[in-house]
């Protein structure tokens, strides 16, 4: 099958699904609007002012900027005359963006943000080969030779739209689109080589599993830069549907009140904010109501077969759960704008109980599957055909196929080209007939839904032999109300241990109710009281698991894992070696301690 380039299928799109709300973003306090014809008048001028500046064909420009109409705009100019895309995370570091800019051999760089034009410029001087800069909202003087986004977009004449046409169609499905470099859990980032039709390919075929409409209104809020929302971004402009941009993420709640959106795209640690802070909310009710919503959530956890996984309920438990939606689960969809018809969660393995619990609130998360890699959609949810625990089924025109080792392997036109300047990391994971091997562990199931266990890499193996998968243990951990956050320890070692992130407030509203004083978060982690109730959270959450796969050991930290800190990548995956170097002396004091657990069971 032959599919269209990137700026083709824009342009297609802008013809035949004309939006007067193709873009929408926050300014000075209020939400404003780009139409598609205003979108693509910018396109086609900061296109001829990319020609006129010397970028050709083949030529790498960076995109250092965060969630905002620039982005695409940008995104779509540089594609329009040939060239290739490199997005920047919009809070790298200067070291890891002065990188990426000398390795790709970026010729031009635009930069969208004071933080972001700042940052670029403290930099300029080691990244020789920068012939250009542009940059937008910045409010500060520039030198001469910096150029000004708002200048360049407004000379914009019909003429320019006429050569972007012109230029567009010399552009072929098998040019290279964009180099995106992996946030990595380990090592020196990859510069993985995506052409148009791996991007082109993965929105068409995606868009035969995922119900997106016209009507949509799409929030982004993931990083751009990151393959899964730019993605999502595309098959939003294909097919015509308004995209909401926010910028920082502590704003998403504000933005989902605000905009109202009826899709987006999200990482599992969003739905684990989420419904800790669901739970939080749940602590501060009193009397009648927190009854009412105690009652709302045992409803729900009756439902879950048949909210979930489409098994029969008697009418009259429907009646009641009908009755819960309205006093109880309205009210918490409400907090996110009232008007979500689904979330795609993808990026890392969503919990079972926690899919389970949206579900049967009435919020549909439709979990998908894939990497940077495979442009990345490998396997999507339907509302057709979903099953929590389980990341889809392989999309159209994707082949999954399982290694002897479990590892998952896929093969389509939605697989990379190779990873730049790196011929012999490429040959380690790409096999000459076209099979990518995914680094993760899984398995098709007798429906053929995919399902995902750990990365390859991640797997822990003990002392005693026994290989244990950590993301499974973290994510039923985290389904407790008390843990915000968790890494699961035990490779080389006797027996399994955890690090656990409290949440703070939760275990504040309960103290309350025990008259227990707590104080700040450090004497939170280091309080016996605490440390009880977290212990005992543990051993129920885990009492299903092989008696080698719970924690028996466990230390409370007084603050959660970030990017800041170098211990998650951009996308919110936990950068396991980085937390157990971060925390080597504890985490030896923890294995340290004489008193023994108790052997690894055989179960």
């Amino acid at each position: 099958m032959k599919y269209p380039t990137l700026v083709q299928s824009f342009l297609a799109a802008v013809e035949s699904y004309p939006n007067p709300r193709a873009q929408m973003h926050k300014e000075g306090g209020r939400w404003l609007s780009v139409s598609s014809t205003e979108m693509l008048r910018r396109v086609a001028g900061l296109a001829t002012a990319f020609e006129q500046m010397g970028i050709f064909p083949g030529d790498r420009v960076a995109l250092f900027s965060p969630n905002r109409p620039e982005w695409h705009v940008a995104d779509l100019a540089i594609l329009g005359v040939g060239g290739v895309n490199v997005p920047i995370y919009f809070n790298e570091s200067t070291e890891r963006l002065l990188y990426i800019l000398n390795h790709s051999e970026a010729k031009a760089a635009i930069a969208v943000g004071h933080t972001q034009v700042e940052r670029l410029l403290a930099c300029r001087d080691r990244a020789p080969q920068l012939e250009t800069i542009i940059v937008a909202a910045y409010a500060k003087p520039l030198p001469r030779e910096i150029r000004r986004y708002d200048d360049l977009i407004a000379r914009s004449v019909s003429q320019d739209l006429t050569a972007y046409t012109r230029h567009a169609e010399k552009v072929k499905p098998d040019d290279l689109a964009s180099i995106i470099y992996t946030s990595g859990t380990t090592g020196e980032p990859k510069g993985v080589m995506l052409t148009h039709t791996n991007f082109s390919s993965n929105a068409i075929d995606s868009l035969r599993v995922v119900d997106l409409r016209r009507t949509d209104v799409a929030l982004s809020f993931l990083p751009l830069a990151h393959v899964y929302e730019r993605i999502m971004g595309y098959i939003a402009l294909s097919r015509g549907m308004t995209i909401a941009y926010c910028e920082r993420m502590e704003e998403v709640p504000h933005a989902l009140l605000e905009v109202r959106p009826t899709v987006a795209a999200a990482v599992p640690r969003f739905f684990e904010k989420t419904y800790a802070g669901i739970m939080e909310a749940r602590q501060h009710l009193g009397g009648q109501r927190r009854k009412i919503f105690d009652w709302g959530l045992s409803v729900a956890r009756e439902a879950i077969g048949w909210r979930a996984y489409g098994r029969p309920l008697a009418f009259k438990r429907q009646l009641v759960w009908y009755l819960a939606n309205l006093l109880v689960f309205r009210k918490i969809r409400s907090r996110m704008g009232g008007r979500i018809r689904l979330f795609n969660s993808g990026g890392a393995p969503l919990g079972r109980e926690l899919a389970e619990f949206f579900w049967s609130i009435g919020i549909p998360v439709l979990e998908g599957y894939g990497l940077t890699e495979t442009s990345p959609v490998i396997s999507a949810s339907s509302f057709r055909a979903f099953r929590p625990g389980a990341v889809g089924r392989p999309i159209p025109n994707v082949e999954v196929r399982i290694a002897d080792d479990g590892e998952i392997q896929v093969r389509g036109p939605c697989v990379m080209r190779g990873y730049y300047k790196a011929p012999e990391q490429t040959a380690e994971v790409l096999s000459s007939d076209g099979w990518f091997s995914t680094g993760d562990i899984g398995h098709l199931d007798a429906d053929g839904f995919l399902v995902i266990t750990d990365r390859k890499k991640d797997l822990l193996k003990t002392a005693g032999g026994k290989f244990i998968a950590p993301q499974p243990i973290e994510n039923l951990l985290k389904t407790s109300p008390y843990i915000l956050n968790a890494c699961v320890l035990g490779d080389r070692r006797k027996f399994v241990g955890a690090l656990i992130v409290p949440n703070f407030e939760t275990l504040r509203a309960r103290a309350r109710q025990e008259a227990v004083v707590l104080g700040t978060a450090a004497e939170i982690a280091a309080h016996p009281w605490a440390q009880r109730l977290v212990g005992d959270e543990i051993a129920r959450l885990t009492e299903p698991l092989a008696q080698y796969e719970r924690p028996k050991r466990y230390l409370l930290l007084d603050h959660d894992f970030t990017f800041e800190n170098g211990q998650l990548t951009y996308t919110l995956k936990l950068r396991r070696r980085s937390v157990e170097q971060r925390y080597q002396a504890e985490i030896e004091r923890l294995y340290a301690d004489t008193a023994e657990p108790r052997p690894e069971s055989e179960n």
